[in-house]
Formats: structure tokens, C-alpha cells, sequence
């Protein structure tokens, strides 16, 4: 039980126009209670959404970049390869599938959704992958990507808030495209008896726009690439190959 002039010092703050989160640091409370003292009964579940609402960088008065901005192209670049967000559910669930082959990918993907939003992250074990998944009310927030049918069946281009933190941080965007729907290999060609290897980089995907996302962030970064067929882009000039090492390199 808190002594009474707290309650009271609190409601006096709120008369006075004081925001709901400052009152709770003057007093050292935290948000339930103090919600609870200022709303009644329902003050816990508003003080829990308030907390979450503070958490989304675009649910925030005004909207916010994410704090973490490159974790968040990186994620948003494996969203687009291999990720699926269902808001059908209860509670909208963001999931990336990754390869079993590559533990450290899993890895990275993880850190990158708890770094932009998520509170916890889960494991499920899928034949020959990982889904990596996390529940929030704001991942429709931050990936207005989203939408019903396949990502190559509709529009994909990045909001107005996202273009800028997509031209900043293209290197982390190119890294989560490859790491989905990209590959490092190693080329061979034949020339008479010699036999030349040199590395390569692939990337396919079945939407144009998606695509066109990828060849842009090549372009700002000064990375030479061509397209293969309808569906498939590479990048295969040892200079161009080198400085994509910069961001992306193997899988791992």
C-alpha cells in the first residue's frame, strides 16, 4: 500500500496536465499503478497498451524513425526474401524462415527483431528450417509491406517514412535481401585446358518491384550489377564483388 498523499500527488499532477509518463517517473511508480490511481479498473490493460504504443516508433506522438535503423533494413530486407507477416491472427505475428544450414543467419535474425521491436522471439522447428517469429500488435507498423496474396501478386514499394532510412542504411538492406533470396558462389568457367573460379553473387526474386528495390541500393552504393534472366540478378565484377563483401559475404 502507498500512503495517500502519493495517490493524491499524482492525481494532482494529472489536473495539472502533466503527460501520464512523466508522473509515473516523478513518483517512481510504475505505469499500472499509476494508471490505476488516474483511469480505475481498466487502468492496467490501457497502462499495458500505452507501454506498447510507446515501444512503435510510428505509434509515437509525433512518429519516430526505429531506433536501431540498420537492424531494421536488415530485417525489413529479409522480410521481403523470406519473411510473412499473418494479421489475421489475435495478435499479428511476424515470421522468417531460415535455412537450417545457416546457424548464424538464425542468429542475426533474431537480434534484429528484438533490437527493432519485439519483446521475446521464437524458434519453431520446421523440415529443413527455422521459423523465426515474434507477436506484436506494431509489426503492421513498421512493415506496410504487408498485404493479402503473394509479394510477386502485388505492389511492393517503401513508404514514405522508409525511403530515407532505406538510402542511409542500404548496405544492412542489401545484407537481409541476400541472406533471404541471395547466394555468394563460387563461378567456374573453362578456357581451353584452364579453368577459372571466382566469386559471385546471385539474387532471385519473383517480384519486380522487389527487385527494382534491390538493383537501387546497388546502384547508391556504386555496385555494378546485371540481371541473368527475368528473375534472377548478379553481381560478378571482382570490384563489384568486393565491395558487396563490405555489407553482405557467405552465409554462415
Amino acid at each position: 500500500m502507498h500512503p495517500p498523499q502519493i495517490r493524491e500527488r499524482a492525481l494532482r499532477l494529472r489536473a495539472e496536465g502533466v503527460p501520464f509518463g512523466e508522473i509515473c517517473r516523478a513518483l517512481g511508480l510504475p505505469r499500472p499503478t499509476v494508471g490505476h490511481w488516474l483511469y480505475g479498473e481498466r487502468a492496467r490493460h490501457r497502462a499495458a497498451l500505452d507501454a506498447e504504443e510507446v515501444r512503435c516508433p510510428r505509434c509515437a506522438h509525433p512518429p519516430r524513425a526505429p531506433n536501431d535503423q540498420g537492424a531494421y533494413a536488415y530485417l525489413l530486407g529479409l522480410y521481403l526474401g523470406d519473411g510473412h507477416l499473418v494479421t489475421k491472427a489475435k495478435v499479428p505475428v511476424l515470421r522468417v524462415y531460415c535455412a537450417d544450414a545457416w546457424p548464424g543467419l538464425i542468429d542475426e535474425c533474431e537480434a534484429a527483431m528484438l533490437a527493432v521491436l519485439a519483446k521475446n522471439v521464437q524458434r519453431v522447428q520446421k523440415a529443413g528450417c527455422v521459423g523465426v517469429q515474434s507477436y506484436s500488435n506494431h509489426w503492421p507498423c513498421l512493415l506496410p509491406q504487408h498485404g493479402p496474396a503473394h509479394k510477386h501478386e502485388r505492389a511492393i514499394y517503401l513508404a514514405a517514412w522508409q525511403q530515407p532510412l532505406i538510402d542511409a542504411n542500404g548496405g544492412s538492406f542489401l545484407r537481409g535481401l541476400f541472406h533471404s533470396d541471395g547466394c555468394r558462389v563460387s563461378n567456374r568457367i573453362t578456357r581451353g585446358e584452364r579453368v577459372y573460379t571466382y566469386p559471385r553473387y546471385n539474387f532471385s526474386n519473383e517480384s519486380a518491384d522487389i527487385m527494382r528495390l534491390c538493383q537501387q541500393s546497388l546502384d547508391r552504393l556504386g555496385i555494378s550489377w546485371r540481371m541473368c534472366r527475368r528473375n534472377m540478378l548478379s553481381v560478378a565484377r571482382r570490384e563489384a564483388v568486393a565491395r558487396l563483401d563490405e555489407f553482405v559475404g557467405p552465409k554462415w
